[in-house]
């Protein structure tokens, strides 16, 4: 990153990895912006959904977004999303939303509109950004770079325990296999395994990595 930019950490996972809770405390710890990179994705699905567009119309979906007013706002140090001036929060984990963001987010055009987004927070504010591309793609210039999994068997029961009905083995495929930026383990990534972890002693080891890596805190 440029000598004016902002630091960014940025955290990657598979879904129910537990980068979400993570990334929210690392934050708030730091006093840095929280950025959820999927709630961008399943903001877009819903409105998409919304307008009766199919997820997997790649050019339906790429007219309705570029058409579209997405807007990023800053409440409580954390991201909110508004799509043509609507909130969508309390729909983002809907079942269809769970169906269809993977389809939408590996639309080539639909990720370059969220990673300018994302990048445009950088410029003005120290971020804990979290996602499934964000040190591979979004920002690969950050030196903090993390990568949080847990094993299948706990990421389903953690979905479960949140009501939802994830496929885990299909978002994991469709999230590693699509050609728009797949997740990966980037070889700069710390790797921590959340498994039988909590969320306090995580965020207690990347702030140990942060502060040997020489992050001012």
């Amino acid at each position: 990153m440029g000598k004016d930019s902002y630091r960014v950490v940025a955290i990657d996972g598979p879904a129910a990895s537990g980068k979400s809770s993570v990334a929210r405390e690392l934050a708030r710890r730091l006093r840095f912006v929280y950025v959820n990179s999927g709630a961008i994705y399943r903001a877009i699905t819903w409105h998409i959904l919304r307008n009766g567009i199919n997820p997997g119309d790649t050019v339906r979906v790429t007219e309705a977004v570029e058409s579209a007013r997405i807007a990023c706002h800053l409440e409580n140090n954390e991201s909110r999303i508004f799509v043509d001036n609507v909130d969508p929060t309390n729909y983002l984990r809907e079942d269809r939303v769970n169906e269809g963001v993977s389809r939408v987010s590996s639309i080539r055009r639909i990720r370059e509109i969220v990673v300018n987004k994302m990048r445009h927070y950088a410029r003005s504010h120290d971020l804990v950004i979290e996602g499934r591309d964000i040190g591979s793609v979004v920002f690969p210039e950050t030196p903090h770079k993390f990568y949080v999994d847990a094993s299948p068997e706990v990421r389903l029961q953690r979905r479960l325990a949140q009501g939802q009905r994830d496929e885990i083995v299909a978002r994991d495929y469709a999230d590693s296999s699509r050609l728009a930026s797949p997740l990966i383990i980037t070889r700069d990534a710390h790797v921590i395994d959340t498994s039988h972890l909590t969320i306090e002693e995580v965020v207690d080891e990347i702030i140990g990595q942060l502060k040997l890596k020489g992050l001012a805190l």
